[in-house]
């Protein structure tokens, strides 16, 4: 148990910050790929369009 448990921390130190960096990466890819620009701006100007904010959430 302890040699498995020392392996899989090895495994984590070393190759984590690898795996937390390429995710990272592909987040900001997607947000900047020239096809999603439509939707996120869709989406920043639903957040400032006004009327839906008179009427009571249900």
């Amino acid at each position: 148990m302890t040699n498995l448990y020392a392996m899989l921390a090895i495994f984590a130190k070393a190759y984590g910050l690898f795996l937390f960096i390429g995710l990272s990466i592909a987040v900001v890819a997607y947000v900047y790929w020239p096809t999603n620009r439509e939707r996120f701006r869709k989406a920043a100007k639903a957040v400032l369009d006004e009327g839906e904010e008179d009427k009571p959430w249900r």
